[in-house]
Formats: C-alpha cells, sequence, structure tokens
C-alpha cells in the first residue's frame, strides 16, 4: 500500500507542505507586552544582525519570527501567553547531549498558551515539517473555548532555538525530537495531556506517546507522516522513476539533504516573493476549502517566509526520518502494536496522506481508535475546514468535555472510517 506519494512534478515548496510545523509576552488583540529572561535575552542576542534587514541577502532574523508571529497571532481573539521555554542543554545525566553541537549553551522552545476556563483539558498541538505553531492560528479560539491550549515551536523550527544539526541516523534524530519534546514537558509541568500532531508532528506526536505514554490522555494525529515503508507500499512507479534522469537527480537532492528551505534562503531578497506565491496558490486559488482573507494570506505568507529563511536546523532531519518519497524509515505500523494511548487519526477528503495506513494500523491496535474525514480539506485541514476540523477535535476528546460522552452523536458533516 502506498501511503506516501511522491508528486515529483511538484515545486520544491509544495514539498515542504507535504513533509508538513521563560521569557513572556502577553497578546490581546488591543496590546502587546513583553518581558525577557536575562539569559534568553544574551542567547538571542548573538542571532542579531548588525546589518539593516534591506541590505541583507536573507532578510530575516530570529526576532523578525516573533514579530510575525505577533502579527499573525493578532487575529486571534483569545488572549495569549508567549514564552522561551529553557530546556536545558541536555537532558539530566546524559554524557552525550542530544544535541550534538559543539555549544553547551541552553535551548529554548518558542511557546504560545490561550486562556482558557479554570479545570480545561490541555491540548498540546506540534505543527509538521516546514511549519510552525502559527499554522494553527485558524483554531486557537475555538479550541481555546474548551481546553488550555498550549502549542509549541519543536526544536529547530519556528522561533525555537536552532542548534546545529548533526545527527547521524535515524535513531538520534527521533531522539532529537523526542527528548526536546520531553524535557520541555518538564519544564512546563505538564502532565496528562492530550497531544495532537499534525503530518511530520504527527510523527514525532505518536513516537513520543510510545515512549511515554503515562503523560498523554489521548493522541490525536492529523494527516499523519510516517506509517509505512517504502518496502512496504511495493512501489514500482517510484523505482521506475528513479531510473530515469529527473527521478535520479531528485533522489541524489534527497539523499544530499537539500531542503525546499535551501530554495528559499538562496533566492535571498526574492524568496518573499517565491513563499507569497505559494501561499496564494496553496491557500488560495488551490486551496480545498475556505480561502484565506487577503489579510490572513499577507500575515501568513510574512509569518512563513521568516521561520523557512531562518538558520537549518531541525529541517535537516528529512532524510534520516524519511527515504526519497516520503517513506518512513521507521515505519510507525511496525509499532502500532505497542499503542498504549487512545488515538484519533483526523484526515481531510483530499490529504495526500492516504487514511489506509491508520487503518492497517487499527488492526493492530490494542487501545480505543477511530477514523475521521473531513470533507473539503486537504494536508491542512485545519486550515481548509476550520469549523469541521473543531467537530472532530471536540468529537474526539468528548470524553474530556462532556459531561455525558457515550450519548454523544456523530457531528454532522464528518465521515467516520
Amino acid at each position: 500500500m502506498n501511503l506516501f506519494r511522491l508528486r515529483v512534478s511538484s515545486s520544491v515548496s509544495k514539498m515542504a507542505e507535504q513533509l508538513g510545523s521563560s521569557a513572556a509576552t502577553t497578546t490581546t488583540p488591543t496590546s502587546t507586552s513583553t518581558s525577557t529572561a536575562t539569559n534568553s535575552k544574551s542567547s538571542w542576542a548573538k542571532t542579531r544582525s548588525l546589518w539593516p534587514s534591506v541590505l541583507r541577502w536573507i532578510p530575516t532574523s530570529t526576532e523578525r519570527i516573533i514579530d510575525a508571529e505577533k502579527r499573525l497571532l493578532s487575529v486571534v481573539k483569545t488572549p495569549y501567553v508567549q514564552e522561551q521555554v529553557n530546556i536545558g542543554s541536555g537532558p539530566p545525566g546524559s554524557k552525550v547531549r542530544w544535541f550534538r553541537s559543539e555549544s553547551n549553551e541552553p535551548r529554548f522552545l518558542n511557546t504560545v498558551t490561550f486562556d482558557s476556563k479554570e479545570d480545561s483539558p490541555t491540548l498540546v498541538m506540534v505543527h509538521g515539517y516546514a511549519a510552525s505553531q502559527g499554522f494553527f492560528f485558524r483554531n486557537f479560539d475555538a479550541l481555546a473555548s474548551r481546553f488550555k491550549v498550549i502549542a509549541v515551536d519543536q526544536l529547530g523550527w519556528g522561533g525555537s532555538s536552532r542548534p546545529d544539526f548533526t545527527c547521524k541516523s535515524t535513531e538520534e534524530t527521533e531522539t532529537w525530537f523526542i527528548d526536546s519534546f520531553e524535557e520541555w514537558r518538564k519544564a512546563k509541568n505538564l502532565s496528562n495531556f492530550i497531544l495532537l500532531g499534525h503530518s511530520f508532528g504527527g510523527y514525532v506526536a505518536a513516537k513520543y506517546a510510545l515512549k511515554h505514554p503515562e503523560h498523554v490522555q489521548h493522541l490525536i494525529l492529523v494527516g499523519p507522516a510516517g506509517f509505512s515503508s517504502e518496502s512496504e507500499a511495493k512501489s514500482e512507479w517510484l523505482t521506475r522513476f528513479r531510473a530515469t534522469w529527473k527521478g535520479a537527480v531528485l533522489n541524489h537532492l534527497w539523499e544530499s539533504n537539500f531542503t525546499p528551505q535551501k530554495v528559499v534562503r538562496g533566492l535571498g531578497p526574492w524568496g518573499p516573493d517565491l513563499v507569497r506565491r505559494y501561499t496564494n496558490a496553496r491557500f488560495g486559488v488551490h486551496s480545498n476549502g475556505e480561502v484565506l482573507t487577503e489579510e490572513e494570506s499577507k500575515l501568513l505568507t510574512d509569518y512563513v517566509y521568516h521561520t523557512l529563511a531562518a538558520k537549518a536546523s531541525g529541517e535537516l532531519c528529512l532524510k534520516y526520518i524519511f527515504s526519497f518519497g516520503a517513506f518512513a524509515r521507521m515505519p510507525l505500523l511496525q509499532s502500532a502494536s505497542e499503542w498504549k494511548v487512545p488515538t484519533t487519526f483526523i484526515y481531510g477528503y483530499q490529504d495526500w496522506m492516504n487514511y489506509q495506513g491508520a487503518q492497517e494500523a487499527r488492526k493492530q491496535m490494542k487501545v480505543p481508535c477511530e477514523i475521521i474525514r473531513v470533507p473539503q480539506g486537504g494536508h491542512f485541514v485545519f486550515i481548509d475546514n476550520p469549523n469541521l476540523f473543531h467537530s472532530a477535535v471536540f468529537h474526539a476528546c468528548r470524553r474530556f468535555i462532556s459531561s455525558d460522552p457515550d450519548n454523544q452523536s456523530f457531528p454532522e458533516g464528518l465521515t467516520s472510517v
């Protein structure tokens, strides 16, 4: 079964979508205030350039990522706190830092926490590849009405620290993301939370839940990557394509860890225009559902550019997690029988991730599992059809937010597989 289908005729920026994400800042729709811890300031100050942005080949900086995030989240009505959560320089007692970096500086994960009603269940949201937590901007208000919503940029993405990425294997790469998230959980003093991951973030969330099931009440995987391997998919088309000159070139670029972000950086001052074209196409004329407003498109474009153009770090996980064609090197399907956390899969009808991978996993899982499909939605179903996406999440979490979960009817408009 071919769960992952690489669209080789697409642009490199399209590939970014497919594998697609303490100092505190309190933000409301009308005001913003900022305070920064001394250690966070000293770390971030080193990223600043003496050159004015207009003279830089790559017109971005860490500060501009956070500024773009604030502007994007200005469309969110629910007040929130933004913070840089210190996760240290490595796991306690370990002689080998999972950063594998020459620097011993502490690392920080950019985090936003939204105001919620007292005693609301906690929902932690993890973004996908070539994305960051701001991609959920259309969902925060609705979800914060039922949950304490916490969204986090994974290590090496968005506004989080971007240490040198020197992992040399799939195991080391998985540890990079899983252990950094666990250190973040400890720093935030969280337990018994609902964990939602999108695409590659779904892969990380599932791997985390396999290693630390005691902290996760429920797992929600939205268009998750990584359920089948190339051998399981038996992709004759991929073998034939590799034999062509185009396939050979793309395969070489993949194994050389040539990422879509390198194209954006390489274009320098023309990079923002490339990102604008992509955003307008994917969430505008070629949207699977509700198109972005002009203001949303402008804000998201600016945010996406700065997160993509910043220093390469987490993005370099690509070739270690997936082989050419986006097939997982250590597929989740192989560990389905070890699942210990109840799981809900959510897919858009037009999601290029095949929900049949979840069906195969469910056959082996020994915990409750349901699969929900959302119409008028692609891989970014939470942007394409936010209202029905929210209905799917509320249904998945009914036993945490409803006084009578057993008598809850299945939401109209959704499909249960």
